[in-house]
């Protein structure tokens, strides 16, 4: 395994990776119409389910 290096504190070529998919994102201009998604489903059927899943996954709380 040739790619399998030692990066230290994190892997840095994902991190790279992440930032640019985020830059790309936002550069699309897609962020508003996802922050009304976001809103709309918090607001929608799926909101309490939602609101559970951010309790239970809340700081301190996974493993």
């Amino acid at each position: 395994m040739a790619d399998n290096k030692i990066q230290g504190e994190g892997n840095y070529d994902a991190a790279r990776k992440f930032d640019k998919d985020e830059r790309d994102f936002i550069a699309k201009g897609d962020v508003e119409k996802k922050a009304r998604e976001a809103e709309q489903a918090l607001d929608g059927p799926e909101g309490a389910e939602l609101e559970k899943a951010r309790k239970d996954t809340g700081a301190g709380k996974t493993h």
